[in-house]
């Protein structure tokens, strides 16, 4: 074995998105890609030698290959240690649990969480820092820099290493351990809630559907669920990671999960089910013909964290993404703690976990999680439902509908507009943000706009900033319209609009979603021209 430097030369278009880099297998695969963005990444964390890395994906096409290349390059830059999951399967909630318990100096998680996979599908890279949580913006754009201006790179010729049998391995001076994937962080999990309380509920005859989508959180589950508290075996389905994902799409929503909300909506449907996506951050809960909204589910938690061991203490604050809906803030209100509102991307409530002013955390799109590692975590959530079905001792709708009763109820939908054309979706934001400075005091249909701005967000623990995150059109009666351009897909563009309206009279809290908003898509449609703008009659997405 010999460490080379090889020479090379800037590729454009390697600037990180909302988390980490996405593009296509074949833009990945091509010479040098690969190694160019992670000779960047070693590059802008400092100096390497003698730390421990963590290493892992989310099983999809080119994982394997990508791991025996970093692993080369890891060597090269004096790692003491890699701490890898057996197979390169790590979640991305565990490697953020295993950095954090193993002191790491960082970790890098191979994946493009939601997105497809498969040869014709999508890859990505992201750097995890040592707190466990997605590099900041500091850290990406120094990244991204170097990526501009890369000559070469240090790679070692080693031949590839066993990836699938637990034990210890040498390349150069590293030391390769593959690990358990789930071990430590079901060791985790155990501490948070009580897996007792779960395991007689289970054991009392509930009954539960798990969808993994073939992605990565099928074994954690099976292991945890099924191994570990006694669910019925085959409460797991779908729970092999396959490379293409099974050719289904691992977005845990109503869409993409269908076979799940299928077995939801049945005669004989289980008491509970959730599905979780592609690298195991995202989680969607369902009850009986009921959806629940990720921003109800957020809220529903923290009003109910007591029920959970590891959250008796109580909860420090809330922080949720600012198109996630106001459920939450009206909890954090009746509690009398704080809640931050913080732009989309995982990596802006770090600091707010770290500095001890927010335990539990929320985006919109299917991700909560809490202060116990740095990212969003499905398999957790699925716990804490459980655990709260346990104490309850109610049904999923029962609960949420309760909720709805004690606090209101946030009517709120996101329809998404799919690989729309960039520039046609750029022209469309530049469009609304020309409109701004106009419509505070503007009537729509019986709405008057009493806010409208580009969400701005400076950071209350080191002062960063954080501009453009997000049109906001706020209402004098708390009605919200946002729009934003996604930061994690690989083909296009795809536009969001984000709808929300508060009711507070329980006698209307039956109404059917897509009505108790209809007036407000009709005011969206006035204010974007997206139909006009995008050629779309209707969104790809409603959820």
């Amino acid at each position: 074995m010999s460490i080379q430097i090889i020479n090379t030369a800037p590729i454009a278009g390697q600037r990180p998105g909302t988390s980490g880099l996405r593009k296509k297998v074949a833009v990945f695969s091509a010479p040098q890609y690969l190694e160019n963005f992670v000779q960047s990444v070693f590059d802008s964390v400092g100096d390497c030698r003698g730390q421990t890395l963590v290493l892992g994906g989310d099983g999809r096409y080119y994982n394997r290959a990508a791991i025996q290349t970093v692993l080369r390059m890891a060597a090269a830059h004096g790692y003491a240690r890699v701490l890898l999951g057996q197979g390169g399967i790590l979640s991305t909630p565990a490697v953020s649990c295993v950095i954090r318990k193993h002191g790491a100096g960082g970790g890098i998680i191979l994946s493009a969480s939601h997105n497809p996979g498969g040869p014709d599908g999508d890859f990505g890279i992201k750097y995890n820092i040592a707190n466990g949580g997605p590099a900041p913006e500091k850290v990406t754009e120094a990244i991204y820099a170097r990526t501009q201006a890369i000559r070469e790179y240090r790679i070692s010729d080693a031949a590839d290493i066993d990836l699938d049998t637990l034990g210890a391995i040498r390349i150069e001076q590293m030391t390769v351990e593959v690990i358990d994937p789930v071990l430590d962080y079901a060791e985790l999990m155990q501490q948070l809630f009580d897996f007792d309380a779960i395991r007689a509920l289970l054991a009392g005859g509930l009954r539960i559907c798990f969808d993994g989508m073939h992605a990565v959180s099928g074994p954690y589950a099976a292991a945890i669920l099924e191994g570990m508290l006694g669910a019925t075996k085959g409460s797991v389905i779908n729970g092999v990671p396959l490379e293409d994902f099974g050719g289904g799409h691992p977005d845990p929503n109503p869409v993409n999960a269908r076979e799940l909300i299928a077995i939801m909506a049945a005669d004989d449907a289980p008491d509970f089910g959730a599905a979780s996506d592609g690298d195991g951050d995202r989680n969607m809960i369902v009850g009986r013909r009921f959806d629940v909204t990720p921003s109800d589910s957020l809220a529903i938690l923290a009003a109910n964290a007591a029920v959970a061991p590891g959250y008796r203490a109580g909860l420090a604050g809330i922080a949720r993404s600012m198109p996630t809906s106001g459920a939450a803030d009206r909890v954090a209100s009746a509690l009398g703690i704080p809640c931050y509102e913080a732009p989309t991307g995982w990596k802006f409530f770090g600091t707010l976990l770290d500095a001890g002013l927010a335990t539990l955390c929320g985006e919109e799109s299917y991700g909560t999680g809490s202060n116990h590692v740095r990212e969003k975590d499905g398999v957790w959530a699925v716990l804490f439902w459980l655990n709260l079905l346990a104490e309850k001792k109610q049904s999923v709708e029962a609960i949420v509908r309760a909720h709805w009763a004690a606090h209101g109820r946030n009517y709120y939908s996101r329809h998404d507009y799919e690989d729309i054309d960039s520039a046609c979706a750029a022209q469309l934001m530049d469009a609304v943000r020309g409109r701004l400075a106009t419509l505070p005091g503007q009537v729509f249909d019986g709405y008057t706009v009493a806010l409208a701005d580009d969400f701005s967000y400076t950071d209350p623990v080191d002062g960063s900033v954080a501009t453009q995150q997000g049109i906001r059109i706020i209402m004098t009666d708390g009605a919200r319209i946002v729009l934003r351009l996604s930061g994690t897909g690989t083909e296009g563009a795809t536009l969001r609009l984000y709808l929300e309206r508060y009711e507070a009279d329980p006698a209307q809290h039956a109404i059917p979603t897509r009505q108790a908003l209809a007036g407000l898509t009709g005011v969206a449609e006035q204010v974007a021209q997206i139909r006009a703008r995008t050629g779309r009659d209707a969104p790809t997405v409603t959820t």
